[in-house]
């Protein structure tokens, strides 16, 4: 163990020496915030090290802000901000906008008749379909598919992407440093003049990619079912992709007001890091993102999820892969344990050395790769910290709970040693220098800090919190936390294919 501390320390030193001056102080000279008179936030960092630049997009919503009813929206949104603006992706956005407008009536009409509970006239909601149909055909012929991202490609961009979670969504690409006008026209026109246009095309995507990734496969079900079950009050227990009764329900023009609600510059905070002067690039950004319409931040308020006071478990007999997980409930990532946790998370999870992989998978060998983390499903909000592991032929998942159990029980009544508080320390510092080798990274993890503590600064403190972690504080949460009344199980029990009961639960 302390050879592997040495080393760690060699190569911590090596980055060290590679990365440069990747120190606070460095980044404070070369880092810009500004906060424009329409409440959106941007930050520049100059990175002259190649003549490219990276950018990232934080939006302060995620699944977590869905409508009851409409799961799945926040990420539908973030599919229709690449299908370009009233003057990007169509022939004639005058006579396509008409167009888009009769596609919503035909299918109110169609959906107010299909969703009667009671005196709903199959004839005439196989009539108002085809009606909603027609419709769509119709403003389909004023689309040019795919235009904003073959005009970012042809200019040079790189990565073109974007994701939801339950907290956030984000928007990402990169950029030659020469086309930071073009940038900066292009991101903001997608927040100033969306347009739903191939809404229910690509809804029927989302519809597949959930089919695909959660309904057809029994580690997907198992997540859905664990968090639904973990998060019976808050947000959290919605999926990102959205329930498929949801899915099959909003509109396009749901999405709009969704756009309309959350899609505010002051719930928006713009990185840009690579070769660009400040002082050069802050004028382009705000002569763009400056357009982009203010009005009243929504409510951040959600249902608190009550203490958990009884195990629960989630059991799902498949054909497949067995699995065992596990977590429990732990504050936010404001907590002024949160570094705990994480300090908890390397020491359980963090490469050969780590005690569930020693434990688990190198000694007992019960587990092909077994981890504890922090941070699911999200973080902004109390969430879980999880433990998971995937039993090897011939074991069970109720062996590979017991070896968990036994390695939280040890951390809870016994100091971890000098040694591995030590590598837990260094590790952190090593991986605070990796993340501030590329733009892309940068860019993320410096206009997530800013959003999330409105201090960019914060990517560095996280450091200096972990360095400031104790062996007490490591046993004192564990002692908090990890109870069996806090706890929530999910497993997959491995049984033959011809008594597969999907979804079986108990």
């Amino acid at each position: 163990m302390k050879y592997r501390a040495l080393r760690i320390l060699i190569i911590f030193s090596v980055l060290i020496s590679l990365a440069g001056a990747q120190d606070l102080a460095s980044f404070e000279k070369r880092t810009t915030v500004k906060k424009l008179a329409n409440g959106l936030t941007v930050l520049i960092c100059e990175r002259p090290e190649a003549p490219v630049f990276s950018f990232f997009t934080h939006v302060d919503a995620g699944s977590v802000q869905d409508p009851m009813g409409e799961t799945g929206l926040a990420h539908m949104f973030e599919h229709m901000a690449f299908k370009g603006t009233d003057k990007i992706g169509t022939k004639n956005y005058a006579a396509e906008k008409v167009a888009l407008e009769k596609v919503e009536k035909a299918y109110a009409a169609y959906r107010y008749e299909r969703d009667k509970r009671v005196g709903r006239d199959n004839a005439k909601v196989k009539q108002l379909e085809k009606a909603w149909q027609d419709a769509v055909q119709e403003a389909n012929q004023y689309v040019v598919p795919n235009e904003f991202g073959e005009i970012v490609e042809r200019n040079g961009g790189e990565g073109l992407n974007a994701f939801t979670d339950d907290d956030e969504t984000g928007y990402h690409y990169s950029f030659p440093e020469n086309r930071l006008e073009l940038w900066a026209y292009l991101e903001s026109e997608r927040f100033i003049h969306p347009v739903m246009r191939e809404f229910y095309k690509e809804r029927n995507v989302v519809i597949e990619e959930r089919r695909m990734r959660t309904d057809s496969r029994p580690i997907g079900r198992l997540l859905e079912q664990f968090i639904s079950a973990a998060f019976q009050a808050h947000p959290y227990h919605r999926p990102t992709i959205g329930w498929l009764a949801d899915l099959n329900y909003f509109s396009a023009t749901d999405a709009q007001h969704f756009f309309n609600d959350y899609y505010v510059p002051s719930n928006m905070v713009v990185a840009v890091v690579g070769d660009v002067k400040a002082s050069e690039a802050m004028p382009v950004v705000e002569k763009y993102f400056a357009r982009i319409p203010s009005h009243a931040q929504p409510d951040e308020v959600s249902t608190s999820e009550p203490p958990q006071n009884s195990e629960r478990r989630v059991i799902l007999r498949e054909a497949s892969q067995p699995v065992y997980l596990e977590g429990y409930h732990r504050p936010d990532y404001l907590d002024k344990d949160d570094a705990v946790y994480d300090a908890i998370a390397d020491l359980m999870s963090e490469g050969r050395t780590s005690r569930l992989y020693r434990a688990l998978v190198r000694d007992k060998k019960i587990a092909s790769v077994s981890a504890g983390f922090t941070g699911f499903p999200g973080n902004k909000y109390p969430h879980l910290f999880a433990f998971f592991a995937f039993p090897l032929p011939g074991h069970t998942p109720h062996e590979i709970e017991d070896a968990i159990h036994a390695e939280i029980e040890r951390l809870k009544k016994e100091d971890i040693t000098d040694d591995e508080l030590k590598m837990i320390k260094t590790r952190a510092k090593a991986n605070l220098v990796r993340g501030l080798a590329e733009n892309e990274g940068l860019a993320f993890q410096l206009g997530q800090a800013q959003a999330r503590y409105g201090d960019w600064r914060e990517s560095f403190r996280q450091v200096d919190r972990i360095d400031k972690v104790s062996k007490a504080d490591i046993r004192r949460v564990a002692n908090q936390i990890f109870v069996p009344t806090n706890r929530t199980v999910g497993i997959i029990e491995n049984i033959p294919a011809a008594s597969t009961n999907k979804g079986g639960q108990q």
